[in-house]
């Protein structure tokens, strides 16, 4: 069983097995942000790549330049198609004899099995080892120092706060960026450790936090997930993911044609939006919900939406917030409405009242379109 579920109070959520909250979702959620409590990441994936040839292999593949990375260093990459849809998005820490790469739920075995077929008669190994290994997270404070006390077997730090080397940022920078202070870190044990985390928050040391405090946090800090964010059409341009995850100039690889296309010549055709979402129905939206522009079209039949929500949390600060793709065209002093139903033509949802929501600007309209490139004079 999983520890973190036997903890006192745990609500689980049924399709991952791990704590949803341990019954004040907002408490919790101050405690993570302050450094003072721990997540279980126990449903994530975790591949294991070992091999003289791992970093060049999986350089080769996907979007980060993994050939010079150093022992201990984290830098996060993505999994391509042909057409540069996101398939895959991986954490990845090398400890100088293997690469570790942590997935989110239900990534691991589709990611081991692709990577399995790629390895032709190259020195490389591949493993998922989700079964026998579980990571934890916590940010900056008592908590992970008390978790890092524990010696994990290694700890990815989330680079997000900051553009990695070879990324561009697509949010503007005239003001703070809402993920300058992030400094979440995820600790990886044997599964068989796992009661020794457990065993600090039955003590008292630290507090136990539900995956609605991580959710939570991760939106207001715009921290795209591919569990949580990216559909099969979304590349990396749409959820500014070229911040941490691309490398502009590595090379050739899977899906490059379309990230440099899109990022010198053209614009990404949908855009990732934090909604500030009104509170007066105390409801929130599910994933999926679809977003209108303007007052009352959402219960006009005739509308077409322009979006749809990714994630929606309750804030202890900001109250309800959501992560939503919007269309590129959808002006960004739009007032929006999200229809809480996971579907437009639901006949419940269509019975239910709206929810107004108003934009704040992540990936604004006009990026892309880097390079000037000069018409041609025709006769």
């Amino acid at each position: 069983m999983n520890p973190f579920a036997a903890l006192p109070g745990a609500i689980t959520d049924a399709d991952s097995g791990v704590a949803r909250h341990y019954g004040e979702p907002l408490v919790e959620q101050r405690a993570l942000d302050e450094g003072k409590a721990v997540v279980d990441l126990s449903h994530h994936g975790i591949v294991l790549v070992s091999g003289q040839d791992r970093l060049s292999w999986l350089h080769s593949m996907t979007s980060q330049q993994l050939l010079s990375l150093p022992p201990g260093e984290s830098t996060e990459t993505l999994l391509l198609d042909a057409n540069g849809r996101i398939e895959r998005a991986a954490r990845v820490i090398d400890d100088g004899e293997h690469t570790w790469l942590l997935v989110d739920q239900g990534s691991a075995a589709p990611l081991t099995e692709f990577l399995q077929r790629m390895r032709f008669a190259l020195r490389v190994a591949v493993e998922d080892v989700s079964a026998s290994h579980a990571a934890v997270l916590a940010f900056a404070g008592d908590a992970a120092d008390a978790v890092r006390a524990l010696e994990p077997e290694v700890e990815w730090n989330d680079p997000w706060a900051s553009v990695s080397r070879g990324g561009v940022q697509y949010a503007r920078s005239d003001a703070p960026h809402a993920g300058a202070e992030w400094s979440a870190t995820h600790f990886v044990f044997p599964r068989d450790r796992i009661d020794a985390v457990t065993a600090l928050v039955r003590s008292g040391t630290v507090r136990a936090a539900g995956s609605l405090a991580l959710d939570a946090l991760e939106v207001r800090a715009w921290r795209p997930s591919q569990a949580g964010d990216a559909d099969e059409r979304a590349i990396p341009h749409e959820l500014d993911w070229m911040r941490t995850a691309v490398h502009l100039t590595k090379g050739c690889y899977r899906g490059q044609e379309t990230v440099a296309k899109v990022h010198n010549l053209g614009h990404p055709p949908r855009r990732l939006a934090l909604l500030h979402l009104d509170g007066l129905a105390g409801e929130l939206p599910v994933a999926g919900a679809l977003v209108f522009a303007g007052s009352g079209s959402a219960n006009d039949s005739a509308a077409r939406p322009v979006g749809r929500v990714t994630r929606a949390a309750l804030h202890y600060e900001w109250g309800g917030i959501a992560l939503a793709l919007l269309k590129r065209s959808v002006p960004e002093n739009a007032i929006l409405e999200v229809r809480s139903g996971p579907s437009g033509n639901d006949a419940s949802a269509a019975a239910e009242e709206p929810i107004a929501a108003t934009q704040e600007t992540i990936v604004p309209p006009e990026a892309g379109a880097t390079r000037d490139i000069p018409r041609l004079q025709r006769l």
